[in-house]
Formats: structure tokens, sequence, C-alpha cells
């Protein structure tokens, strides 16, 4: 099928319309371009998660959303959570600026301003947008009445969820995403865990902060402090998950006397594949062959079983695997 573009003359020139049309061309083909797209999302989902289930539950997430909740606390509301989150926030991209480059910096400046903006439109604090304001629903009272807990874990899972796309697609939302960006880049840590390790010590200030501000509430601020550090476990563990994936396949190391015929019953009762690896064992100085081969979960326990079956006697070691990409096994989102 062909697609004809008709296009008025009176308007635009053939030439102009190529140009334009070979520039949104070559903009879109970018890998670039998704990833804004991965990270405007996220930054959205996490803002969705401070904005309209943690500010009014006074459960501070940590970082700069938190600081940012803190001053909302003790301004009265006068000075938003999303503004607050945005000016605390440029600091700190200037030093990632310096330290990750200036392509990281932009995305940073990019997804803390999303996320900035998006708190206050969904609170309805933007001018023009305060009919929206979806932390004054039924749903999210009757949370806030009857089920607290549950209202936190959304809030974390939203964090956690936002964060990880962010993440994924090379980017931040500014705050404390950035000092952990920076160590993960210097020392390959988690970023999910050094998330929460900077987080405890923002709540803690936050904690006192609302403490002496004596905002009327129907808990004690040190309940409000442990809501918010089991809000962080929450996050950091979905932001792994996000990032490195849900464990979907194991890749398995069969050392056995009967390797051949293990081999061919992966190949022709599980369809996979298997790779032979010529080793020797030093303890017996014994020359043999090393299969290994990867499966998925619900093929683990036939694996296991035809090894049993073959050969009692040989030695398996199973290992995690995040991804897998080839034939047979799909690619990660």
């Amino acid at each position: 099928m062909r697609a004809y573009i008709y296009f008025n003359s009176s308007n635009i020139s053939r030439k102009e319309f190529n140009f334009y049309g070979f520039i949104m061309k070559k903009f879109l083909n970018k890998t670039e371009f998704k990833e804004y797209v991965a990270i405007t999302i996220g930054a959205i989902i996490m803002s969705l998660g401070i904005g309209v289930f943690l500010v009014d539950a006074k459960v501070v997430p940590g970082g700069v959303s938190g600081i940012g909740m803190a001053i909302y606390y003790l301004t009265d509301g006068l000075v938003s959570v999303g503004l607050s989150v945005w000016i605390l926030n440029v600091p700190l991209y200037i030093w990632g600026v310096k330290v990750l480059g200036k392509r990281f910096g932009i995305r940073t400046f990019y997804g803390f301003s999303v996320n900035a903006i998006f708190i206050d439109f969904f609170r309805g604090d933007i001018p023009g947008f305060g009919f929206i304001r979806l932390q004054d629903s039924q749903t999210i009272h009757n949370l806030l009445q009857n089920d607290f807990l549950f209202l936190i874990i959304i809030g974390g899972a939203l964090l956690g969820i936002g964060l990880g796309i962010v993440f994924k697609n090379q980017g931040t939302t500014g705050g404390t995403d950035i000092i952990a960006a920076i160590i993960h880049k210097k020392y390959h840590t988690k970023q999910g865990m050094t998330i929460l390790v900077l987080d405890v010590v923002v709540i803690l200030i936050a904690g006192m902060a609302i403490e002496y501000k004596s905002l009327p509430m129907d808990k004690p601020t040190l309940l409000l402090m442990l809501y918010a550090l089991f809000l962080g476990v929450v996050s950091s563990r979905i932001i792994d998950i996000i990032i490195d994936g849900f464990d979907y396949a194991r890749q398995a190391y069969i050392v056995s006397d009967k390797s051949s015929e293990i081999a061919e019953r992966i190949i022709t009762d599980l369809s996979r594949g298997a790779t032979a690896i010529k080793t020797r064992g030093l303890y017996k100085n014994i020359d043999r062959e090393m299969i290994t081969t990867i499966v998925t979960l619900k093929e683990l326990g036939k694996l296991t079983e035809i090894i049993k079956e073959i050969d009692p006697n040989a030695f398996v070691v199973i290992n995690n695997v995040h991804e897998v990409l080839g034939e047979g096994f799909r690619r990660r989102i």
C-alpha cells in the first residue's frame, strides 16, 4: 500500500515541505525521542504518587520531594510542593551537568521540570487548574480514613514505577536521583538502595519539621516516619525491578559423565539450545564437557527431572537471569 500526502501549495512550498519532513523523520527515528517520551510518562506517574497520595497523608517520600513537602507544610500551603521541588533541584542539576555530562543534564532538567509541573497540576495549584485537585476525590479521602496502609503502598508503587522508568531511559527527576545516578556511575551500585539510604536522612529532617509545625494529624509523627521508611522500601524495590526486571529465566551449568544424553534431551524435550564447554575437574583431574542452557521458570522443573533421570549424581548450578536476547525468549519492554 502506498501512502500519498497532499499539501496546499499556497501555504507551503514543496521544498519547505520536504525540509520539514526530513527533520521530523530524523527526529522521530531517534532513540532519544522514545526515551524522552518514557521519561515524561515516568515523571507523570511519580508526580501522581507524590501529589495525590502522599502530600495530604503527610508521609514524606524522602529526597527533594520530601523537602518540598516539608516546605509546603511549614508555609501552610503558600509555597506549592511542585514549585519547591523545582527550585531545590536547580543546584543539584548544575552538579549533575558537571559530573554526568550535558546530555544527561538536559534529561535531568526535563525530568524534574515535568515532575514538578504535574505535582502542582494534579493538586490544582497551577493558576487556572484549581478545579482538578485529585487529592480531594472520594477515593483518596476513603483511603486516608479507612485504609491508610494501602494508600501508602499505592503511593510507593507509583513512585517506584515512575522512577524506574525514568532511570531505565537514562534520565532522572533530580534531587537524590542525581546523587544516586552519580554513585551508580562510579561504583555500579543499585540505584534504588542508594536512594533509600539518602532518603532516611531526609525523612528524619522532614519529620522534625512536621513535629515543629504541629500539623493536625490523627497519627503521631513517629508513626508517619515509619510509614515513610516503609514507603522507601517499597519504591526502591520496584525501581530495581523496573531496571533489572523480574527473574523470568534460569541458566543451568551441568557437569556430568552423561552430558551428551542430557544435552540431547534438552534439545528434544524442551526445544532449547545447549552449549558444551570443555572443562577439567581439578579435584580428580578429569576432562569432561559441561553443558550450559537457559530455560524459563516453567521449564526449570522439567530440566531438573531430566538431569535426575539420566544422571542423579550430576553437579548442577542454576543462576537467575534478568534478560535473554535471542530466539525463544521475549525481549523486555
